[in-house]
């Protein structure tokens, strides 16, 4: 709506007075419209026929389409004033996935192609399937045709309806009364978007999400900001793009701009000095610390706790500051160790600039560069938490109750195989992977060895290993809903009946999960207790020696052991049941004895150690916790709460469980950097815990930076040369022997040491 303020005539002719008077009521009027139209004005001069527009706002002269003002925040997406205003800056938004709505395109409607509720053929009743029926006979589509033999046109119909095109249908009810009636078809896709929007169901509503997936919001095609934000540019590059580039290429831009071929003028490379010294030098810090592979725009939740961590160090090295006390736990985790030498330069400038680096770390380069070394021990758990030794590296290599110092100074170490495996003369072909940074690489995973992926940070190794291996094979062979990275196809499954992922992820989420309940172990137990003469004299079943269900468990505490105090505010306190005082269990339960000394409490508090020589003539719980005593567990107790385990720990569990199941020989497990937070001797046991599964007719594959655990190795995939986009190419596959003559394989070069 267009409302005229004023009209004014100015003639030449007029006093001095008359053109002041004129211009105090121009200039009033000019106020006034900008006040009522909200900063914009338009002009119309009469005798010349012409509207000129003008606007306090950062608007286009030609089209008067308008900008906010920029500042920070219109850069963010996190801000109302940089979001894309369609996906709130989440730069994805959850749709229906037509290829979870017909999964198996082989079958026909008929046969259930759809499997969404109530468009099967099972709901022959329901209106659903009735319309669905309806508008494949009016539009002439057969629904004994596999879906994969429909035209576009046909599925596009079936899926998102006949918009305003009225059809005949034909509806009968369960007491065989007939309706006929016309109406438009809404498509299986339109309804379950629509009911999503409008149920008030939760029931519903998670229902339909089983069907959604996370697409790309088509508004800002997934760049999360708006099209003002996405508008401003330096030297033709938006913030989108420049923060989409690995950090060695956004320190390369960032050095042309302000370079002498800069495309900046001398007064905006004034302006804009400062800020580009502080951005080159936060770049710099992420390069020094081994991530010049990763992008500025990568999702925090997706970073590994090492890459994380680094990153926290870069902000701290950046900020220069002196007198203070930095702890860092294992640093080096996930580097390769050509990354590891510039991580080692960057702990030794914060060091330089006067301040104190406390490092907790098990790589034998960063303990040898270290000033002062206290090693801990002289085992783990109950068996430790002395000072075995400290003082300068050499003095620990000298010392010999050190058992760090033994594996430094080689007197004890990792014996290379003195053969390699042959395998089973099967293998895994992958052709073509192009996921993310892999440039179309065709990897070839020998069957019946022990196989290790090797390469610098950001080279390809996960992408390989679990987006793209691991992804797929659970799909097939598991049923998993997971999706594979971009590859042509793999051969060589048929070889195979499951794949396992032994990751380093707790064993379970509540202090109610303990490696004794996820072996099975504690089963056997609770068998064991209520076959004790007590038990029988009272009744008791297996279930009464359970701290999950009622009947033998404390209920004041429900099993737990200890009662949590909120504090409001603060985080929530726990104190010791002061009922059971912490067993768990009630008064009757704990008079049941083994042995007549030990309680089924007891026996949970026990170190995996100590029960091995209580349950010794017991072949069932004996095996089970010798297999957790082989991988390095002895001092876990075995009732000890999932959730103070580490990640190596509840790695080491899942091995154990997976030792003591019966080899079929056509089982792949994956793991990813098994080594991690693990001492050179604990390496050692996790090396020969591998060698028994692959002995056992089972194929393992890792992914390593670990020396002696890739020098052991029946089979190494070198991928690199580099990071990032330098990265992705298959650089040599071999045995150790063979990739170590590799010239351009860092791996090699680093290998050849170990060989010797």
């Amino acid at each position: 709506i267009e409302a005229v303020v004023d009209r004014l005539v100015i003639s030449k002719e007029g006093t001095k007075e008359d053109k002041r008077a004129a211009r105090t009521r121009l200039t009033d009027s000019v106020e006034t419209a900008l006040k009522f139209g909200e900063g914009y004005v338009t002009v119309n001069l009469v005798d010349k026929k012409e509207d000129i527009a003008f606007s306090e706002h950062l608007a286009c002269p030609e089209h008067g389409s308008t900008v906010p003002e920029i500042e920070s925040r219109t850069f963010s997406f996190n801000t109302p004033q940089g979001a894309c205003p369609e996906c709130q800056g989440l730069g994805s938004k959850l749709e229906i996935d037509p290829d979870r709505i017909i999964p198996d395109r082989d079958l026909s409607l008929n046969e259930g192609a759809i499997v969404s509720m109530e468009w099967g053929p099972k709901e022959e009743g329901g209106y659903y399937w009735q319309s669905l029926q309806g508008v494949c006979n009016a539009s002439k589509i057969n629904m004994d045709k596999p879906v994969r033999e429909l035209t576009k046109e046909q599925l596009k119909l079936v899926l998102y309806g006949t918009g305003d095109k009225q059809i005949q249908m034909v509806y009968r009810n369960t007491n065989g009364s007939e309706f006929k009636f016309t109406r438009a078809f809404e498509g299986v896709i339109t309804n379950l978007e629509r009911r999503y929007k409008e149920t008030s169901s939760d029931w519903m509503r998670e229902k339909i999400a089983e069907y959604m997936s996370d697409r790309p919001c088509p508004a800002c095609g997934g760049k999360r900001l708006n099209p003002a934000a996405l508008a401003v540019t330096v030297d033709d590059v938006n913030i989108v793009e420049a923060n989409s580039w690995p950090v060695l290429k956004t320190l390369d831009w960032v050095k042309k701009i302000s370079g002498k071929s800069s495309p900046l003028t001398s007064k905006q490379k004034t302006i804009a000095e400062r800020v580009i010294r502080e951005i080159h030098e936060r770049l710099n810090f992420l390069v020094n610390v081994g991530l010049d592979y990763l992008t500025l725009n990568r999702s925090a939740v997706t970073l590994s706790g090492g890459e994380a961590q680094r990153i926290r160090l870069a902000t701290q090295v950046g900020s220069r500051l002196v007198g203070v006390l930095y702890v860092l736990d294992e640093p080096s985790i996930g580097l390769h160790p050509r990354d590891n030498s510039r991580l080692l330069e960057t702990l030794k400038g914060l060091r330089d600039l006067g301040n104190t680096v406390l490092v907790v770390e098990h790589d034998d380069e960063t303990i040898r560069e270290s000033d002062w070394v206290i090693d801990l021990g002289p085992a783990a758990g109950e068996h430790g938490g002395q000072v075995i030794a400290e003082g300068t590296p050499k003095q620990i290599l000298a010392h010999p109750k050190s058992l760090t110092g033994q594996y430094l100074s080689g007197r004890k170490q990792v014996e290379v195989p003195k053969k390699r495996r042959e395998g089973n003369g099967k293998s895994l072909k992958i052709i073509n992977a192009v996921a993310n940074n892999l440039k179309k690489i065709s990897v070839e995973l020998p069957l019946g060895k022990l196989v290790c992926i090797t390469g610098v940070s950001g080279s390809g190794k996960s992408t390989l290993m679990s987006d793209i291996l691991y992804n797929a094979l659970a799909s097939k062979l598991m049923g998993a809903r997971t999706q594979a990275g971009e590859h042509d196809k793999i051969l060589g499954i048929e070889h195979l009946d499951k794949i396992i992922n032994i990751d380093q992820s707790p064993i379970g989420r509540t202090p109610r999960s303990n490696p004794g309940t996820y072996t099975g172990l504690f089963d056997e137990m609770r068998k064991l207790f209520a076959e004790l003469p007590e038990s029988k004299v009272r009744g008791y079943k297996p279930g009464r020696f359970s701290f999950n269900v009622h009947g033998g468990r404390c209920e004041a505490c429900q099993g737990q052991g200890e009662l949590r105090i909120e504090m409001q505010f603060l985080p929530d306190v726990y104190v010791p049941c002061d009922v059971c005082h912490g067993k768990r269990f009630n008064r009757e339960t704990l008079q049941v004895l083994f042995r007549d000394q030990y309680s089924i409490a007891d026996i949970l508090d026990m170190t995996v150690d100590h029960a091995v020589k209580e349950f010794e003539n017991y072949p069932q719980m004996a095996n089970k916790l010798r297999l957790l005593q082989e991988v390095g567990l002895g001092y876990v107790k075995v009732g000890q709460p999932a959730t103070t385990l580490s990640g190596g720990e509840a790695q080491r569990v899942k091995l154990s469980k997976e030792l003591s199941r019966r080899a079929t020989g056509r089982t792949l497990y994956v793991l990813d950097e098994p080594s991690v937070g693990l001492h050179a001797a604990d390496v050692h046991k996790l090396i020969e815990v591998l060698q028994r599964l692959v002995d056992a007719g089972n194929s393992v594959l890792i992914i390593e930076h670990n020396l002696d655990i890739i020098k052991v190795s029946d089979w190494i995939i070198d991928l690199g040369p580099e990071g990032g986009d330098r990265g992705g190419e298959l650089i040599a596959e071999g045995t150790p022997e063979q990739v170590m003559k590799v010239k351009g394989s860092y791996t090699g070069k680093y290998l050849k040491e170990h060989l010797k």
